[in-house]
């Protein structure tokens, strides 16, 4: 079983849950219609199927051979990022006046969806590369933009971001990596970083380091720490490749899962120091690289979307395939298909129920990200970015569970099968548990969360989006279709539970902290249940009544209440959790042996 990507319903989330529609109606996208994005994704579909999911296994299997300082890619990869780079798909977002082609993150980002299905570890490289490339494009000179840019957007380069340690690991105020000034504008850098994505490889000709490192004179912690753009190779003023700078590769790691990815320790400096040019402003390189970070976010989000999609695929697959017992009701002597028996049906619609409404918040946080870079108005733009920040890290830490569950839950519905490595299963559910650690681990996403945005505009910003949430519940109980079920009581009750909890943590960030952040992880899950929820009913709704194909009507509608009925009932035992179970955590005395 190889990856489809589901064009139909990614479609349908931007059109019926994020917006797409009224965003072209009003001009936010320019002349880009509907028929451009569909075309461009079935394009893309086509590439990730054909082309990028053939390569999943293989990376797996051979993984990415390290030997006197050089790594090797699993066969077939570079020609096919070759291809990939040739046709344009590195350079979506990026401005046209680099070689980009300046389309939206809303779709870019069923663009990335599609190449992690395909395959996560091919994926990765390409996040990385446009994240520098944002960062880059937002903060560098017009020299360093001018001379890098091009390249990146083309594919021909990739970039990395550097930020990790061995002794600083999220807590970046304790970095050691060093930067000297030069003289002639140029600093030498002298440090290590670890796991670091592609920081070595032979895809491309030349790698393109962003390296967070500290000047002698900076203030301590985070507000002391420089961005540095640090070039595997020089490049000469005509743009060619110079002699190979002061940088290299001295390990990778092994690890449980993406094995087509190679996670380099980098090391700064053997030499005297590697040459760097400083990306914005000496001392306000946190501010650079949280440019390409938030970004990150989203794309990382995405992965978890896309090994859930996957996972959820050939899970559906082999279930109608593979038979055993005689499922109820039943007719006949034969024996039925799982699919058709009640438990295993019950952990495909919770994989893709839980998948689509994951889809739908991460589509809903690029929509916002467009509007708040392409708004006609400051008052949209600033809308646009309030709101992405409350949204990202709820998509980054519910998208990211969802993905371990979801391909968790494929094993599961392999029985024995998906614990052996021949069908898959098990290789997705590997590559799905970094998801939830990098870029961010999920108790960070959380704690941002409830410290940082729930109390943006004095706790107005959340309480808009729990409106919208209330809007949505009045509608379905309102509109007297058939199938819905539940529904309406079943969200609602998941958002009086959201907002109880908001209303308690806003109030105990005042009173007691630790009690805020005990409950920062069962909050970022009630509100993604919330969200989710009330998104899948929204598209339901709205699909019932469009131009949407009748086969995904009817699945909308089916899993708007499989998710509300089966998933969301969760949300009143998390909101409880957060209200009450805060004390339970702070005040448990765990002996250091037993």
């Amino acid at each position: 079983m190889t990856y489809r990507a589901p064009v139909a319903d990614m479609i349908a989330t931007m059109k019926h849950a994020a917006g797409l529609e009224q965003a072209l109606a009003s001009g936010l996208y320019g002349d880009l219609g509907l028929d451009d994005i569909t075309a461009i994704l079935e394009e893309a579909g086509k590439f990730a199927a054909d082309r990028i999911a053939p390569l999943n296994k293989v990376g797996d299997r051979h993984g990415t051979p390290f030997r006197d300082g050089v790594v090797t890619m699993p066969p077939g990869w570079k020609e096919v990022y070759s291809d990939w780079a040739a046709a344009g798909w590195n350079g979506l977002t990026a401005s046209d006046a680099f070689g980009g082609q300046g389309l939206p993150c809303i779709v870019n980002s069923a663009c990335i969806e599609m190449w992690n299905a395909a395959s996560g570890a091919f994926g990765l490289g390409p996040l990385l590369t446009q994240g520098a490339i944002e960062a880059i494009t937002a903060h560098a000179s017009e020299e360093l933009k001018a001379k890098y840019l091009p390249k990146m957007v083309s594919g021909e380069w990739t970039g990395t971001m550097n930020l990790t340690e061995p002794s600083a690991g999220s807590d970046l105020s304790v970095l050691r990596t060093r930067a000297e000034r030069a003289g002639d504008g140029t600093y030498r850098i002298t440090g290590s970083k670890i796991f670091i994505t592609y920081g070595e490889h032979d895809l491309t000709e030349n790698i393109i380091h962003l390296v967070l490192a500290r000047l002698p004179d900076a203030p301590p912690g985070t507000k002391g720490i420089s961005l540095f753009l640090v070039p595997k190779f020089l490049v000469n003023a005509d743009g060619s490749i110079g002699e190979r700078n002061d940088v290299r590769c001295h390990s990778i790691e092994h690890k449980l899962g993406v094995h087509g990815s190679p996670t380099c320790t980098m090391v700064y400096g053997d030499k005297g120091g590697a040459t760097g040019w400083l990306v914005g402003e000496e001392n306000r390189g946190l501010m650079a690289m949280f440019t390409m970070m938030n970004n990150a976010r989203l794309a990382v989000a995405l992965q978890g979307v896309s090994i859930a999609e996957r996972a959820t695929q050939q899970a559906v697959a082999y279930a109608m395939e593979r038979r055993q017992g005689k499922a109820p009701g039943a007719k006949g002597e034969g024996i039925s298909a799982i699919i058709e028996h009640p438990d295993v049906k019950r952990m495909l619609a919770t994989m893709r129920a839980s998948t689509r409404a994951a889809r739908a918040i991460c589509y809903m946080l690029a929509s916002e990200i467009d509007r708040a870079h392409l708004g006609a108005s400051e008052a949209e733009r600033k809308a646009g970015n309030a709101r992405a920040s409350l949204l990202t890290p709820i998509a980054k830490a519910y998208a990211t569970d969802i993905g371990n569950e979801v391909a968790s839950l494929g094993v599961q519905v392999h029985g024995g099968m998906g614990f052996v490595e021949e069908t898959g299963a098990a290789q997705h559910m590997r590559d799905a548990r970094i998801y939830a650690i990098y870029e961010g681990t999920n108790g960070i996403q959380a704690i941002d969360l409830v410290t940082r945005k729930i109390g943006i505009d004095g706790g107005a910003l959340v309480a808009a989006e729990i409106a919208r949430m209330r809007g949505i519940v009045a509608a379905v109980a309102g509109s007297n279709a058939e199938g819905f079920g539940q529904t309406a009581t079943r969200l609602g009750e998941a958002v009086d539970a959201l907002e109880g909890s908001t209303r308690h943590l806003i109030a105990a960030l005042a009173s007691d902290p630790a009690d805020a952040q005990a409950g920062a992880t069962p909050y970022a899950r009630l509100f993604g249940l919330a969200l989710g929820g009330t998104s899948l009913a929204e598209k339901a709704l709205k699909a019932r009544d469009g131009d949407t194909a009748e086969t995904v009507r009817a699945e909308a509608l089916g899993l708007a209440r499989f998710f509300a009925e089966n998933l969301a009932t969760a949300a009143p035992g998390l909101g409880a959790s957060i209200v009450s179970g805060g004390q339970s955590v702070t005040h448990l005395d765990i002996p250091l042996a037993s």
